[in-house]
């Protein structure tokens, strides 16, 4: 993938945010187990996109947002070169609303970006370029306008990092649809458990077998904000591949999700008044 020198940091072809280094290695790289293929998806798709997402070589450790390393390194195969922010901020469901907006952004979409606060306010990126800027007050959310207007990618950031501050696993629930089983999830949905804790992760691609065996693998951020990374799956030889089982719970290095239910898909539109 070819990449330009900007103000010393590099971006890569596709991927509005800066690189550490040239893109030599993407999710869609990863090698599939033996007997399984990946599944066929739109170009334009969230989960081709998603396949584009560069990697750093090797398997280094996940750093925090401060820059130091995080406590626990046994949990990942790989780290995503995507900038986690100085703040903390980008944690799990922020990580999950973070790839779907950029991939809202890669398509020209960016008017239609939109995310919903955890009690309920629809917050879009349509009003902050325009000027308008949310109120927290208690419970109660509104507007007053004044603020920057920009429809830029630095203004895009900036709205991203005012809905990870009032968003969180309980507005991802809620602005997502249950998928079934397991089986028939696609790359770009999400495992969500909304709640104080709770979690979520994204599916970042699936290969299936012709047998129908399913297997998938997992794109995750943290507490404290921190990069997002591929889902370790200790003691496999597939790992970072998981598969997909009518087993009641799935057991991650750090959560345990219920599923079923836990399977999410993204609508085209996310906000909608509820």
């Amino acid at each position: 993938m070819n990449a330009a020198l900007v103000l010393g940091v590099l971006v890569a072809a596709g991927h509005p945010w800066p690189h550490t280094q040239p893109v030599a290695r993407t999710l869609g790289d990863l090698a599939v187990p033996e007997g399984f293929t990946r599944v066929a998806l739109p170009q334009d798709s969230y989960g081709a996109w998603l396949r584009s997402l560069p990697l750093f070589p090797g398997n280094p450790p996940v750093h925090l947002f401060s820059g130091g390393e995080r406590d626990f390194q046994d949990g990942h195969d790989a780290v995503l070169d995507l900038d986690v922010g100085t703040r903390d901020l980008q944690q799990c469901a922020d990580a999950a609303i973070r790839l779907r907006a950029e991939w809202l952004w890669s398509r020209g979409r960016q008017t239609e970006a939109c995310f919903h606060y955890t009690e309920g306010t629809a917050i879009p990126f349509s009003r902050w370029a325009k000027g308008d800027r949310p109120t927290v007050a208690g419970n109660k959310v509104g507007w007053k306008p004044g603020g920057r207007a920009g429809s830029g990618y630095k203004d895009y950031r900036a709205w991203l990092d005012n809905v990870f501050i009032y968003a969180g696993t309980q507005s991802v629930a809620l602005e997502t649809r249950g998928v079934g089983a397991l089986g028939d999830m696609m790359p770009g949905d999400v495992l969500v458990q909304g709640g104080s804790p709770g979690h979520a992760v994204t599916i970042g691609d699936v290969a299936r077998a012709a047998d129908g065996r399913v297997i998938f693998v997992l794109l995750q951020g943290h507490m404290p904000a921190q990069e997002v990374h591929l889902v370790r799956r200790p003691g496999h030889a597939w790992s970072p591949w998981y598969e997909a089982t009518k087993a009641a719970a799935l057991e991650l290095p750090e959560w345990t999700f219920a599923t079923p239910a836990a399977l999410k898909r993204w609508p085209d539109v996310v906000c909608k008044a509820r």
